[in-house]
């Protein structure tokens, strides 16, 4: 490593400080604040139970919340294989959750936006084993969603 290599990386951490950069995970960081302290909007649908499931298990379950995020969840499916006889042997799953941060006590949006995302599985198996493969893509895709939603999350200005 050449020596100017070493003072930019020497000086990465204070031109972070300079500029306002406050981790995430630090004492008083967003994820302070809303680690127990958001309530999800209750699912209705298996995907939105899992997304739902893997956002609790991130920012945890909150008994008196001061946010709400309301979640909508959408999937669909496209034909990615075909053989020669015309069977699909691959799909991939499209996903999208819509999401908003509020704040309970004022109904202030904190933040909004959407996240997108795909997996794939492959259908050359027997009926059950694509089946699970397709069950598990979606509990997959579910877990990336709900990764990008708290990542977005908890970076937001509260």
């Amino acid at each position: 490593m050449s020596l100017f290599d070493r003072r930019s990386l020497l000086m990465l951490p204070l031109a972070l400080a300079a500029c306002g950069f406050t981790p995430v995970y630090a004492p008083g960081g967003s994820a302070t604040q809303l680690q127990n302290n958001v309530t999800v909007s209750e699912p209705d649908t298996r995907n939105g139970f899992l997304i739902t499931q893997r956002i609790e298990e991130r920012l945890g379950r909150a008994a008196n919340p001061e946010y709400r995020l309301a979640l909508s969840v959408s999937s669909s499916q496209e034909n990615l294989a075909v053989d020669r006889e015309g069977d699909i042997t691959r799909y991939n799953i499209l996903g999208r959750a819509d999401y908003s941060l509020v704040e309970s006590s004022t109904g202030r949006v904190i933040t909004s936006g959407r996240a997108e995302n795909f997996t794939g599985y492959s259908a050359a198996g027997t009926t059950v084993a694509t089946l699970a493969a397709q069950r598990d893509a979606q509990r997959r895709l579910m877990v990336l969603l709900a990764d990008q939603v708290v990542t977005r999350v908890l970076v937001a200005d509260l």
